[in-house]
């Protein structure tokens, strides 16, 4: 089997224990290669600086490509720009580019002078022709969808937009990145797209992110869990899901593979190895 390229995701700590959360994380998972790490931005806007002071410190000290997300939420054009700005005089030139998630419990609204969507942010972002552009995709859909067919309208919009690739939302099941890959294809859509992989630190945490996302929650599941925390054998279930799928994934035809580590590194460690990617280099302490 092909070993596939893989990259990780991390979120800005928001205390000094999450710091060092974060860099044991990051030291632990650098050295198995990943093709480019990304650095979140919180519902809202509201992690902008830290995602900036993350993303360059990460590539400024551990020699990895990283690709920052922005989003739409909470400012204007210029202000949205300026973040742009700033992430490419930090070396930053790979953007995750995403409408973005309104504070809980609200519905997404452009701000007044602002981005109305994340097809206009890419197209912004292509016209500088400074950043190489990627943006999200839903196998499932999205929740404010109106049908299956629509998020594959709206990645192709982006697509055309000048995005270069794409990274789905978490899904449990292969065979709805399978589907929706070829819908896309259907569509036109010739990008590669990457899907996003949870290992399940905690299922009922899973759960609760699925059902936010619009992630489909099969019963087998659910039910092979609950088994599994009343047996003491969540972890070792979680390892076995996570690499089930991402096999299923690469003989699938899938060449790269996006995880979301929750800034928890040792189960996505675990799965990439499973997958016959060994450590090569280590990182010296960084903090």
């Amino acid at each position: 089997m092909t070993k596939p390229r893989i990259s990780f995701e991390f979120f800005p700590p928001q205390s000094i224990d999450a710091s060092f959360r974060l860099w044991e994380a990051v030291q632990d998972l650098a050295p198995l290669g990943p093709n480019f790490v990304s650095v979140t931005y919180g519902a809202g806007g509201a992690t902008r600086d830290k995602t900036l002071e993350t993303a360059a410190a990460i590539q400024q000290n551990c020699g990895l490509k990283v690709m920052a997300h922005l989003t739409c939420v909470g400012a204007s054009e210029a202000e949205t720009l300026a973040a742009a700005d700033a992430f490419a005089a930090a070396g930053i030139t790979e953007i995750l580019a995403l409408r973005g998630d309104p504070a809980q419990g609200s519905r997404f609204q452009p701000h007044p002078g602002g981005f109305a969507s994340s097809e206009a942010l890419v197209a912004a972002l292509a016209r500088t022709g400074r950043f190489n552009i990627r943006v999200a995709a839903y196998p499932e859909p999205h929740p404010d969808a109106a049908d299956d067919q629509a998020d594959v309208t709206w990645l192709k919009r982006k697509i055309d937009a000048g995005a270069t690739s794409a990274i789905t939302q978490f899904f449990f099941d292969a065979d709805a990145f399978f589907r929706f890959r070829d819908r896309c294809h259907a569509a036109g859509i010739s990008a590669p797209i990457i899907p996003g992989i949870l290992p399940i630190q905690s299922w009922e945490g899973a759960k609760r992110f699925a059902h936010r996302c619009g992630a489909r929650v099969p019963l087998r599941l659910d039910e092979a869990f609950t088994t599994a925390i009343r047996d003491g054998r969540e972890d070792l279930l979680a390892l076995t899901q996570a690499v089930t799928l991402c096999d299923r994934l690469v003989r699938g035809g899938v060449d790269d593979l996006h995880f979301y580590t929750l800034n928890r590194p040792h189960l996505t460690r675990e799965t990439v190895r499973a997958l016959g990617i060994q450590p090569q280099v280590v990182l010296e302490k960084v903090a």
